[in-house]
């Protein structure tokens, strides 16, 4: 009867901690450490303990037994042996979290983290916006002399951290995402919600960053595919598609760049265009639109023609079963990555 009392009295001071910790999901924790377990960290939490898992820690982070530690509550599980409180410090919301520690202006409303962009202990972006003209939302933030940001960076132990202002427009969002490089020129297609960006050639590295860290983060803050290219890489190649379109009868130099400007850049998208979409483009009338369209087509037409049909290799890869399939699995892993 002794024992039944004493479990009975253990499961209801479980189900108090549990009671305790579930409304606390999605907030910050202050322990020390307890001991390792197969990799992870077991943190004392005071009436109960917390675990930061293996893929929760920061893989360049080491800690010592009574170490301090602070992390983001990322789950509350009740379980048999009692509440199970799962801690993050690579989650995005860590960040948040300790910006609202740091910033009073984002905990008490004035500013507000729009999006997190995170490679833990290397590097992090922020988006952060504000209703109230008179706050520089990015400026709160820093603090005078860094000292808010800097708090935060501490307690990720040297991560670093790019603020960048929120903006409706696409454009100023991603160009600011992609700081500290500088941004020349801007194409988007907004269909597929990609964006071209063409930079300095000595702002190339710095914009897409060590192993493409930069213009990743960048483009997982702002949820846009971006391309980065440098401006002596995009003249060859729009000089290159002024020469081509030139091959189109009637189209000389001056209509070929004009041509280019409107965004009919090749000569398959002239082929398919409407010829009174295009006159008027060009601002050159249905007539010569009409006769462009009709030349590129020729040329298109042409093109397929003179392609090589009597290659061996070509045929013996269409005639054996094992090289076409083997041919098939290389273009599958080619498109891959483009979806």
């Amino acid at each position: 009867a002794k024992q039944i009392i004493i479990q009975k009295v253990k499961d209801a001071e479980r189900d108090i901690v549990y009671e305790e910790f579930k409304d606390r999901k999605g907030e910050l924790a202050n322990g020390s450490v307890q001991r390792f377990e197969g990799g992870n960290i077991v943190v004392n939490l005071g009436r109960a303990e917390g675990v930061i898992p293996v893929s929760e820690q920061i893989q360049r982070e080491t800690f010592k037994r009574g170490e301090r530690v602070r992390a983001y509550i990322l789950d509350v599980r009740h379980i048999s042996k009692g509440p199970q409180i799962i801690l993050s410090r690579t989650h995005p919301s860590f960040i948040k979290s300790l910006f609202e520690l740091e910033v009073p202006e984002i905990s008490e409303g004035f500013i507000e983290i729009v999006n997190v962009a995170r490679e833990p202990g290397f590097r992090s972006k922020i988006a952060v916006r504000t209703k109230d003209r008179d706050i520089d939302p990015v400026g709160a933030c820093v603090g005078m002399r860094g000292s808010r940001v800097q708090g935060v960076v501490q307690e990720l132990r040297g991560e670093k951290i790019d603020i960048v202002p929120y903006s409706e427009n696409p454009v100023s969002y991603v160009c600011s995402a992609l700081s500290p490089a500088k941004v020349d020129r801007v194409f988007i297609d907004e269909e597929e919600k990609s964006i071209e960006v063409v930079v300095p050639d000595d702002q190339l590295s710095l914009a897409i960053g060590k192993n493409g860290q930069n213009v990743r983060l960048a483009a997982r803050l702002t949820g846009w595919k971006i391309d980065v290219k440098s401006g002596s890489s995009v003249e060859a190649q729009q000089e290159e598609a002024i020469k081509a379109l030139q091959k189109i009868h009637g189209v000389d130099a001056t209509a070929a760049e004009v041509l280019f400007n409107q965004g009919f850049k090749t000569v398959p998208m002239i082929a398919a265009a409407d010829p009174e979409v295009l006159g008027a483009a060009v601002k050159m009338g249905a007539d010569t639109g009409a006769a462009w369209v009709a030349a590129a087509a020729e040329l298109e037409k042409a093109a397929m023609t003179e392609e090589p049909t009597d290659n061996p290799e070509l045929e013996f890869a269409e005639a054996s079963p094992e090289k076409a399939g083997d041919n098939s699995s290389d273009q599958t892993e080619k498109e891959e990555p483009e979806a």
